[in-house]
């Protein structure tokens, strides 16, 4: 079964730095264990690493948000130590959601179709925010893949606050994304 994690913008700006949070602390160690599990189970694994350049406060988000936050080259850019050995080639987005991710998976799911494989079948998104990042590629992954089963574990998921964190969660059950482990996030 071809399965994908993928860890959206575990990155030390939203962990310890100027956008982090108590519950983005909190799940750092639940993150590492699904990567890990995921490895282990022959899961391919993405990361994806919010990125702004320095005129961030220019532009549209900066403008709305504004927080110079995840710099190019800065420390807060950077995935957090704790997964860094399997971030090797994270994705840079310099947006809420990847099109990149999306024609990525796209991809992906084609090349192991050509091979007379079933394609991607399942596609679990963890990290942050729940809010913002992360309900903004698991729409485009179902998006790009409109008959996989697109996924979020909400035990690895942090939002901007505890209520935005649900109702996010909320909004992609309305939008047929499976909500595992919701009851551990309360």
């Amino acid at each position: 079964m071809a399965e994908i994690l993928v860890v959206v913008d575990m990155q030390n700006d939203f962990v310890s730095g100027v956008l982090g949070t108590q519950e983005a602390f909190d799940i750092v160690p639940q993150v590492v264990g699904r990567v890990v599990d995921g490895l282990n189970r022959g899961e391919t694994v993405l990361f994806t690493r919010d990125t702004h350049e320095a005129d961030y406060l220019s532009t549209q988000e900066g403008k709305h948000l504004p927080v110079p936050h995840c710099i190019r080259g800065s420390e807060g850019w950077e995935i957090i130590p704790q997964l860094q050995e399997y971030a090797a080639h994270p994705i840079d987005k310099p947006t809420f959601g990847s099109q990149y991710l999306g024609s990525l998976l796209k991809a992906r799911d084609e090349d192991l179709r050509r091979q007379g494989q079933p394609g991607v079948e399942k596609v679990t998104f963890i990290g942050v925010c729940t809010d913002i990042c992360v309900i903004s590629n698991a729409l485009l992954a179902k998006a790009f893949l409109p008959e996989a089963e697109i996924a979020v574990d909400a035990a690895c998921c942090a939002g901007v606050t505890p209520e935005s964190h649900r109702t996010a969660l909320r909004a992609m059950k309305a939008c047929q994304i499976a909500v595992e482990h919701e009851d551990e996030t309360d």
